[in-house]
């Protein structure tokens, strides 16, 4: 029988499962072998305030959440190769009357028996039991990008120990970013975390679905935009993986639109960039469709016009081939059917060459998506830019901006934001489509607008 804060936590599905609890110390292990020597000290996310004495809902930090699984703040994970204890955290301890109001702590009897570690101690024991674990490391590896409190502990003592060195005879003498090992580690994902990025799409495309079949004349942005995530967490995701992005119209040419404020009129067309976070992994999803039953005539010229460009772009991706190449292929295609639809002029290859495409499309085709939405791992290596290899995991995202007051560009077209965004899997042979379940068919789009009413 599990003592009462462990029931709690277990019945809240904050205690990993044994399968979990494998797949992490996999990873660790994977970890500490690239790292080949030295310390790797991570520090959870702080807690944001909100107001007053409240804070914003906890995530934790993506590389901790990682290499821990640990889900509070107040924590920081010791990753020391061929130490006796090589995997030691230091946790706030349990606190019973804390709990009445907010809930259990893990502890550091959960530390070990529920998180795998070797050892814990508490987290006020950081300055008196951290520099021993420091004491013979070469190097240590921390998040340089960290300003926070945690860090710059952390830090302190670093320096402290290095400080000693002379004395001491040995201690760390180079400081370098974890980061460097983890964020490699990282692009590439494993069987277990693709399933967690297989549920956050899934939920993803769900919330898609719905808003086509729901969304009407007459209806607010932040209507759908509330639709959406309470389909995230009807299905059980912690929430959108980011700001939504419910733009109809002229809006939709803001790439970054979040106000979600404005009414859908009739013949407009409707850009949703929507997200869930499930299992600490992201979906990055983006549909485009009517506010009306059906696309207008130029609508439907534009739209077709992305899809030929997105199709092109997934249809290249696979092991070797590069984000690059994969947009280079976008914007040739978009600048072909732009040229046909009058948005440029001359020739394919002078309108590539002059970036004249870049008025309408400016952002590039890719990012890497994980734990977060830009997630991490190099684009480049050596300056060049780097193949693809299975278990990486992209989005394919372009688009055409037309903003209201664009001249030289037939009327119709004035005032149109068009994205269509998947999250595609590179595998052994090529690639799956991971948000294939979101219609994006101009035939599939407009049989489910047909059942809004």
């Amino acid at each position: 029988m599990c003592d009462a804060p462990r029931c709690v936590l277990e019945a809240r599905g904050m205690r990993p499962t044994p399968e979990e609890r494998a797949a992490l110390a996999a990873r660790r292990a994977r970890i500490m072998e690239a790292m080949g020597g030295g310390v790797m000290l991570l520090a959870a996310a702080p807690e944001q305030v909100r107001t007053a004495d409240l804070t914003y809902p906890y995530r934790q930090d993506s590389d901790f959440d990682h290499a821990t699984g640990f889900p509070e703040p107040g924590a920081v994970a010791v990753l020391s190769p061929g130490a006796a204890q090589p995997y030691v955290l230091f946790v706030r301890p349990r606190d019973p009357e804390r709990a009445i109001w907010l809930g259990p702590r893990a502890g550091v009897e959960g530390a070990v028996d529920d998180y795998g570690a070797d050892a814990a101690h508490p987290l006020d024991d950081l300055e008196k039991a951290l520099p021993p674990l420091l004491a013979k490391a070469p190097e240590v590896f921390l998040h340089l990008a960290r300003e926070d409190a945690l860090a710059a502990r952390l830090l302190a003592i670093v320096r402290r120990v290095h400080a000693g060195r002379p004395r001491a005879g040995s201690g760390p003498t180079a400081i370098r970013d974890a980061g460097e090992i983890l964020h490699e580690l990282r692009l590439r994902k494993a069987p277990d975390e693709l399933g967690r990025m297989r549920a956050a799409i899934g939920i993803a495309c769900d919330a898609h679905r719905e808003a086509m079949r729901t969304a009407r004349p007459g209806m607010a942005e932040h209507e759908i935009e509330a639709l959406i995530n309470y389909t995230f967490r009807r299905r059980g995701a912690a929430g959108p993986a980011y700001d939504s992005i419910v733009a109809t119209g002229a809006n939709a040419t803001v790439l970054h639109y979040t106000a979600n404020d404005c009414t859908l009129a009739p013949d407009q067309l409707l850009l949703i960039d929507a997200g869930a976070e499930h299992g600490g992994y992201c979906a990055d999803v983006t549909r485009t469709f009517p506010t009306s039953a059906r696309f207008t005539p130029a609508h439907r010229d534009l739209y077709q016009a992305v899809l030929a460009a997105q199709l092109s772009a997934i249809a290249a991706v696979r092991p070797g081939a590069t984000l690059k190449a994969i947009h280079d292929l976008a914007i040739r295609v978009l600048v072909e059917a732009g040229l046909t639809l009058g948005l440029f002029q001359g020739d394919v290859d002078t309108v590539v060459a002059q970036e004249a495409y870049k008025r309408f499309y400016m952002h590039n085709t890719s990012h890497w998506l994980g734990r977060d939405v830009h997630d991490v791992g190099r684009y480049a290596i050596d300056g060049q830019p780097r193949p693809l290899e299975p278990g990486m995991v992209l989005t394919v995202e372009p688009g055409l901006y037309i903003p209201a007051d664009a001249e030289g560009v037939p009327e119709a077209f004035r005032g149109t934001g068009i994205r269509i965004e998947d999250d595609v899997l590179v595998t052994e042979t090529g690639h799956e489509v991971l948000s294939a379940a979101a219609p994006k068919q101009i035939e599939e789009i407009e049989q489910l607008r047909a059942q809004a009413r």
